[in-house]
């Protein structure tokens, strides 16, 4: 082949793999099915959220993700790699944490001891002070009350104080179930405000709600399940131009 003809050849197209994927997943608790061949896609850098009522299936998958509940078929990928079969341990050392629930931090522990329970030990004392301080650059509120004990913290703090626990292993995805639950708006915006910084750090976020204004003002992507299923899926200006999936899921028209 002459050198003038390979000049002009298209190279392959680069292939961009999901950072998370489910493939027909399907999960049980005992006899009865509790996710019915889901199948979902999360991109790196993306803010995807996951909508529906209580008993819709949303913490089940959660924990299909996390390797806490084994899918019965179907598969879970990262980069493109299955993990359906691996441990918890192993997911979280590849970069995909969940945020606590803010029952699981440590009233009697400070602040600054809390975040340290979300550190992999295997790093240097130096490199810990630096993520620690990163930290604090983001949340001034917990670096102005970091030796105060945890359980003096309001509902909100305590949802920054998880989501910076999760932040200290240095994830690649952070999954964040129910965050607004029992949050005054006031302290919902400020959340808000939050987890968009830290998509800006680069950090994706699969964010796992009820509330269709919170997760519609962050996500570009939104995925809704009922009763174990995928009922909808869509970008969110699609769903905000009154879906009906939408409005089955809210009981309401879309704003």
């Amino acid at each position: 082949m002459s050198r003038s003809t390979t000049e002009f050849l298209t190279p392959p197209e680069r292939i961009i793999l999901p950072l998370l994927e489910l493939k027909g997943i399907n999960a049980f608790y005992g006899a009865e099915q509790a996710l019915e061949n889901i199948s979902l896609q999360v991109n790196e850098g993306e803010i995807v959220g996951l909508l529906g009522g209580d008993g819709s299936g949303k913490s089940t998958l959660l924990k299909v993700i996390l390797g806490l509940l084994r899918a019965r078929t179907g598969e879970v990928m990262l980069d493109g790699k299955a993990i359906t079969l691996s441990s918890t341990k192993e997911i979280t050392r590849r970069g995909v944490v969940a945020v606590p629930d803010r029952k699981q931090i440590f009233p009697n522990l400070t602040i600054e001891e809390n975040l340290g329970l979300g550190v992999d030990m295997h790093r240097g004392r130096s490199l810990v002070r630096e993520d620690l301080q990163r930290l604090y650059r983001l949340f001034p509120r917990l670096r102005d009350r970091r030796h105060q004990r945890a359980g003096m913290l309001n509902a909100g703090e305590l949802e920054m104080l998880a989501l910076g626990r999760a932040l200290m292993s240095r994830p690649r995805l952070i999954c964040i179930d129910e965050p607004t639950m029992g949050l005054a708006t006031s302290c919902t915006r400020r959340l808000l405000d939050k987890i968009k910084q830290v998509n800006r750090l680069g950090v994706t976020i699969l964010l796992v709600g009820q509330n269709p204004d919170f997760v519609l003002n962050i996500a570009s992507k939104v995925y809704i399940l009922q009763n174990g299923a995928l009922i909808a899926q869509d970008v969110v200006n699609a769903l905000r131009d009154n879906h009906p999936a939408l409005q089955r899921h809210t009981g309401q028209r879309s704003a």
